[in-house]
C-alpha cells in the first residue's frame, strides 16, 4: 500500500510549534514509507483565510525542508463537498435542523444543571415535512447535522494510544453545514481523505473524539477509513503551554537565529521515548520515526533546551551549508575554527573584527605588560603555521614560568579582547602574524 499522509493547516495565521510538530510527524511518516506529504489548506473560513498567509505556511514548510509533494484548497472542492452531502442526505445520515445558538445553549444549561451530558436531544429529526416547510416560511434556513449510529460503539486502534472506544450515544450528531451553507471541519475533511487517498493521518490528540465521529462518516460514504495517530500535545516547562509559547511562530523562531534542522531535532523526539540530539541531516529523524515510540504523557517543549539543541546543531554543520549566509571574510578555515562557539550562524560575523580588524584589549598590571611584550617578541620570531600557538606558548612558559590560565588569559585578551572563544590554536594563524604581533606589542604598553 503507497502511503499518503496530509497536513492541513488553515491560511488564517503563520505555522507555530504545535502545527509544526504535526506537519513534521507526517512529513517524516511518508518519506521513510516513500510515500506522498500533501498540503490541503483547510480555506472554507472566506472571511479569516488569506492568500498572503497561505503563502507564509508555504515559506514556512519551505524553510523547514517539509515540502509537499502536491498541494489542494478545500476552497475549491465545495462542488465535492455538495455531491456527497446530497448522497448522506439521500441516504437518511444528514438531516436539517432549525434550532438558534441561543436555543441550544440553554438546552446544553438545562441539561448540565439536572447533572446529564448536553447532548443534543435530536429534536429535529421528530419534525415533519409541513412543520419544517413551516419554519422556512417564517424565515429560518436550518444547519445540517450528521445523524450518528447509536448500535454499537465506535472502536479504531490508534497507532500512539492503542485501542480507543467511543459510545456514540454520548455524543451529540455534529454539525457539518451551517445556515449560510458554509462548510463546518468535519465532514469536508473525511471527503478530502477519500479523494485524496490518505491512508494515513497524525494529528493530536485533542482530535480523538472527532476521528471516532469521522469513522462513521467514512462508513457511511463507503470508505476505508485511513490509520489515526494522535500524539500527545505540547507542553511549556512550566506545565501548560503558555500561550507565548504556544503562538510561537516559525517566522519568529526564524529571525531568533534558530536552525529548522534543529526545531526538526526537537519537535521529532520529544514526547518520544528516544534521546533530543542533534542531527547532521533529516534522514536520521526520518529512519528514526516510530509511533511506537511515541508517549501519552503531555510532551515538553522548552525553549532553553531548543537554543542548546541550535548550538550543537551549528556545531556540526559544514562550511557549505552556511556558506551563503556568512559575511564577507568568513571562509572556510575561519567557519571551522568559530562555529564550536556560536549558538547562532549570525554571530559568525562577530568574531570578523577579532580575526582581522580592531579589538579592545582590557588594561594589564605591569606584570602582564612586560609578559605580554615578551610574548610579541617571541611572536615576531616564530614560522606562522598550524603549529604557531603550540611554539607561542611552548617558548613563553618556558621564559617565563607562567603556566594555565596565567600563561594562556593574558595571550587571549591581548589577542582576541576576549576572555574565551574559540580554540587560539585554530584562531591564531587566521589572526595572521604581523596583526598578532601588533595587537601583543599594543597590550604591553
Amino acid at each position: 500500500m503507497s502511503i499518503t499522509t496530509r497536513f492541513a493547516p488553515s491560511p488564517t495565521g503563520r505555522l507555530h510549534v504545535g502545527n509544526i510538530r504535526v506537519a513534521l510527524h507526517n512529513w517524516l511518516w511518508a518519506r521513510k514509507n516513500a510515500g506522498c506529504f500533501l498540503l490541503r489548506l483547510d480555506d472554507t473560513d472566506a472571511e479569516r483565510s488569506t492568500e498572503e498567509n497561505a503563502e507564509a505556511i508555504r515559506a514556512d514548510l519551505a524553510w523547514l525542508g517539509l515540502v509537499p509533494d502536491d498541494e489542494v484548497r478545500q476552497s475549491d472542492r465545495f462542488a465535492l463537498y455538495g455531491r456527497e452531502f446530497d448522497r448522506l442526505r439521500a441516504a437518511g445520515r444528514v438531516y436539517p435542523a432549525y434550532e438558534s445558538a441561543q436555543e441550544l445553549d440553554l438546552k446544553r444549561k438545562i441539561l448540565a444543571g439536572r447533572g446529564l451530558p448536553p447532548i443534543y436531544d435530536r429534536a429535529a429529526l421528530a419534525l415533519g415535512d409541513a412543520e419544517r416547510a413551516a419554519l422556512e416560511a417564517d424565515g429560518l434556513r436550518p444547519h445540517w447535522r450528521f445523524k450518528l449510529d447509536h448500535d454499537a460503539p465506535i472502536v479504531w486502534e490508534d497507532l500512539v494510544r492503542g485501542e480507543q472506544r467511543i459510545d456514540p450515544k454520548l455524543q451529540s450528531d455534529p454539525v457539518i453545514r451551517r445556515e449560510d451553507g458554509s462548510w463546518l471541519y468535519m465532514l469536508p475533511s473525511v471527503i478530502d481523505d477519500i479523494e485524496m487517498g490518505v491512508t494515513h493521518v497524525v494529528r493530536g490528540e485533542d482530535h480523538v473524539t472527532n476521528t471516532g465521529l469521522q469513522l462513521q462518516m467514512f462508513a457511511a460514504l463507503g470508505a476505508t477509513p485511513p490509520t489515526f495517530a494522535h500524539e500527545a500535545l505540547l507542553t511549556g516547562s512550566e506545565g501548560k503551554l503558555s500561550k507565548r509559547l504556544g503562538a510561537l511562530g516559525a517566522d519568529a523562531l526564524r529571525e531568533s537565529g534558530i536552525e529548522p534542522l534543529a526545531l526538526a531535532a526537537l519537535l521529532a523526539k520529544i514526547g518520544t521515548s528516544d534521546p533530543v540530539e542533534p542531527v547532521a541531516d533529516m534522514a536520521a529523524l526520518i529512519e528514526g520515526i516510530d509511533f511506537a515510540r511515541f508517549g501519552r504523557a503531555p510532551a515538553r517543549f522548552d525553549l532553553d533546551e531548543l537554543a542548546g539543541l541550535n548550538a550543537r546543531t551549528i556545531h556540526l554543520m559544514p562550511f557549505a551549508a552556511v556558506a551563503d549566509r556568512l559575511p564577507a571574510g568568513i571562509g572556510a578555515a575561519e567557519w571551522a575554527a568559530i562555529a564550536p562557539n556560536l549558538s547562532t550562524v549570525a554571530e559568525a560575523g562577530d568574531w570578523l573584527a577579532v580575526l582581522s580588524g580592531a579589538i579592545e584589549a582590557p588594561a594589564f598590571g605591569d606584570e602582564d605588560r612586560d609578559f605580554l611584550a615578551e610574548a610579541a617578541k617571541v611572536a615576531a620570531s616564530l614560522e606562522w603555521d598550524v603549529d604557531v600557538w603550540s611554539a607561542l606558548t611552548g617558548a613563553l612558559k618556558a621564559g617565563s614560568g607562567r603556566k594555565g590560565k596565567a600563561l594562556f588569559l593574558p595571550l587571549r585578551q591581548a589577542l582576541t579582547g576576549q576572555d574565551h572563544g574559540p580554540d587560539m590554536k585554530a584562531l591564531l594563524p587566521l589572526i595572521g602574524k604581523a596583526l598578532a604581533v601588533e595587537r601583543l606589542r599594543a597590550a604591553s604598553r
